[in-house]
């Protein structure tokens, strides 16, 4: 393995070589660092301290070098401009093939100022996760956190690569403008979408995607969907996602998402009368509702496995369940057997394929869309709960077709039936299946052995982050950059877990406390959800078209929430402040939920529920996206992946919640609200105190 020291040294242009990050100083630095804690002679905080200080001093100097070379590819572009103009109006074959090549060279020397970018900003990186895993601290998120939501930053200089754009604008501009040989200048802003790019312009554009990060809303809603992916992407790894990548699948993985969760909340309005139209009691609802949950809890496993040989098959495997799923729930009530109704309801738990669709986008989806691709997946999810119970509020019809009753009980699973069915069709004819790493292991990049090794450098960092901030006499420093690791310790390193048990010991105390997090706040808002056709028709005699409207309401704050929190919010505060901050909302939202002393009035019950089902969305979305950078990279693979553990925190809450409420009944329906709420804020005060415990842990 070549170390990045020796590799960013061959690489660096000899004029501008005063002006890279002085990896090699920084690296001898961090072992100084280490031997000054060990020997007692520094106190952590002011090496911390003295650290950030010299990377701060490190960004300046390349970042005004930066802005230095972007002020003379300007200057030389506007004396290009210069001739251009001359050149339109006496248009000379000969002087617009010396003005394109003279484009060229601008274009050449941006790439290499786009290089000089890379080359540092690969380098800040690598320097902060060797500081990290040498003292066991996660300084590099609080250096990039605190430097790059910064108004004056010139962090964003580096990773953003701010003012670039227009240079790149002006050469792509000019050179389409002198492309026709007859004179024809057209501007790229007449012809948006060309065919035909510069092979400059193109490398260019190439340079600048690898470099983009996406924006704040999407990396939010991409962390909301928990989406594992390893940090350390290769070229050759890259171009296997472009040959597994096909739009229509993509679609069809969104779809399946989407129509998911228009079934799993369709039915929440009249479940409640469809349970009393069996003979069963209102509340029996909470078991109808949570079957679906039940069975998600084991297929969420065998269609994680699965997906690890093919996504074509469980897919269809979870259309035809849940088209037969939703014909014995329509069927159920001809039947005149609750058993049937809860059979179909866990039929359809049984062709959850969410951890298909989370892996699917991991695995097969190019890295350059892939937080385009997550946020879809969370848009996805929002709009299905919203038109759910939107859907169920339209169908309030009744008539009989031969044996068949069609009315607001059996109607959604009519409905869903036939989009199945529809789906199924739509799947067969347009999804592809993506190649397998087992299918290309002969086209294996020469390369591979070194995205192997990034690979494991990355796990070994992480495994450090576990260590205490101290470091222990019995560990002597190494450098894991200048040792070669032997072929076994590699593939160990990076070994996906293969078992619930091992998965769990991969699971840091702060992760730990955000999978309870996750798991209260799934069981508040299904209580909220799932109780509201009993508690409303009790205590404000509602119909079914009027819960049908409030929870498509509360659906439709969702994506709104989001965009708030990921474009505005989270660049204000901290994501541990609005963790803490959102589960005291919550908290109150519970509390003001419960009918003690006064009347219970609608607004008293709609607002404290429109509290707290916003303030839990705002903590779903930060903690997944706490979640998604603190979980182990071995999570990030395998059938025991880290969007499987968050699918089953969130399932169980939903069934715990769901049995709640089904137990709650027995106490008559004039309790059931405050006999709900009790475990809800139970579990709120204890997420509340776990997440003060670690507060300092978290970032």
């Amino acid at each position: 393995m070549v170390a990045f020291g020796k590799y960013l040294q061959r690489k660096q242009i000899e004029e501008w070589r005063g002006y890279y990050i002085n990896y090699k100083l920084m690296k001898k630095k961090v072992k100084q660092y280490a031997e000054q804690i060990q020997g007692g002679s520094q106190h952590p905080r002011h090496v911390l301290k003295d650290f950030s200080r010299m990377l701060d001093t490190q960004i300046e100097t390349t970042v005004l070098f930066m802005l230095e070379q972007q002020g003379l590819l300007a200057g030389r572009l506007a004396i290009l401009r210069e001739t251009h103009d001359s050149i339109l109006e006496q248009p000379d074959i000969s002087k617009i093939v010396e003005l394109r090549e003279s484009y060229r060279d601008v274009g050449r020397d941006l790439l290499q100022l786009l290089k000089f970018v890379e080359l540092n900003a690969i380098g800040l990186r690598k320097i902060l996760k060797k500081f990290d895993k040498r003292f066991g601290y996660r300084f590099a998120d609080y250096y990039v956190k605190t430097r790059a939501n910064h108004p004056y930053s010139q962090l964003q200089q580096v990773f953003k690569h701010v003012g670039v754009g227009a240079v790149v604008g002006a050469i792509s501009r000019n050179l389409h403008e002198l492309q026709e040989n007859e004179g024809s200048f057209y501007s790229i802003y007449d012809q948006p979408v060309l065919p035909l790019q510069d092979p400059v312009v193109e490398a260019i554009k190439t340079a600048v995607d690898k470099l983009t990060h996406s924006t704040n809303f999407l990396n939010f809603l991409a962390q909301h969907a928990l989406i594992m992916q390893d940090e350390l992407v290769t070229p050759s790894e890259d171009a296997i996602d472009e040959r597994a990548y096909h739009f229509n699948s993509l679609l069809l993985n969104l779809g399946n998402t989407f129509l998911y969760m228009v079934n799993t909340y369709i039915i929440v309005p009249t479940a409640d009368d469809y349970s009393m139209s069996l003979g069963a009691a209102a509340t029996v609802c909470g078991v109808v509702i949570g079957s679906m949950a039940i069975a998600q809890v084991f297929s969420s496993v065998y269609f994680s496995a699965w997906s690890n040989k093919s996504y074509f098959k469980p897919l269809v495997f979870s259309s035809i369940a849940l088209f037969i799923g939703n014909l014995m729930y329509a069927l159920a009530y001809d039947a005149n057997s609750i058993a049937l109704l809860l059979l179909g309801r866990v039929c359809c738990g049984l062709g959850s394929a969410r951890a298909v669709n989370r892996r699917y986008i991991s695995d097969c989806v190019p890295l350059r869309i892939r937080m385009q691709a997550s946020a879809g997946f969370v848009s996805a999810s929002a709009l299905g709960m919203a038109c759910g119970p939107a859907l169920a509020g339209l169908l309030q019809i009744k008539f009989k077709f031969y044996k068949f009753t069609f009315n607001q009980s059996t109607l959604p699973g009519w409905v869903m039936a036939v989009a199945w069915l529809f789906y199924l069709v739509w799947l067969c004819i347009s999804f592809k299946e993506p190649l397998r790493d087992t299918e290309d292991e002969e086209k294996t990049n020469p390369n591979e052995t070194t995205s192997m090794t990034d690979r494991v450098e990355s796990s070994r960092v992480e495994d450090g982050l576990r260590k205490p901030l101290l470091i222990t006499s019995g560990i002597k420093p190494e450098d894991e950059e200048d040792c070669n690791e032997s072929e076994e310790s590699q593939e160990d390193s990076h070994k996906p877990a293969n078992s619930f048990r091992s998965a769990y010991q991969l699971l840091t105390p702060s992760v730990k406390v955000q999978l309870l997090i996750y798991f209260m706040l799934k069981y508040a808002m299904e209580i909220l959800l799932s109780e509201s056709s009993v508690i409303t028709s009790y205590y404000f005699s509602w119909s079914t078209s009027s819960v049908a409207i409030f929870l498509a309401c509360l659906g439709l704050t969702v994506l709104p929430i989001n965009i708030l929190v990921g474009s505005y919010i989270s660049n204000m505060f901290e994501d541990r402040q609005i963790l803490l901050t959102s589960e005291i909302i919550v908290f109150f939202g519970i509390l003001f939920s419960f009918n003690l002393f006064v009347p219970y009035t609608v607004p008293q019950y709609v607002i404290s529920g429109l509290v707290m089902f916003v303030a839990a969305e705002v903590l779903e979305g930060v903690n997944l996206s706490l979640l998604s950078r603190v979980m182990s990279s071995r999570l990030s693979k395998g059938t025991y992946n880290g969007g499987l553990l968050s699918t089953e925190a969130g399932t169980l809450a939903r069934v715990v919640a769901d049995v709640t409420i089904t137990l709650g009944g027995y106490l008559g329906r004039g309790h059931l609200l405050n006999a709900t709420l009790l475990p809800s804020l139970v579990i709120c005060i204890g997420s509340i105190v776990a997440t003060c415990c670690t507060y300092n842990s978290l970032y």
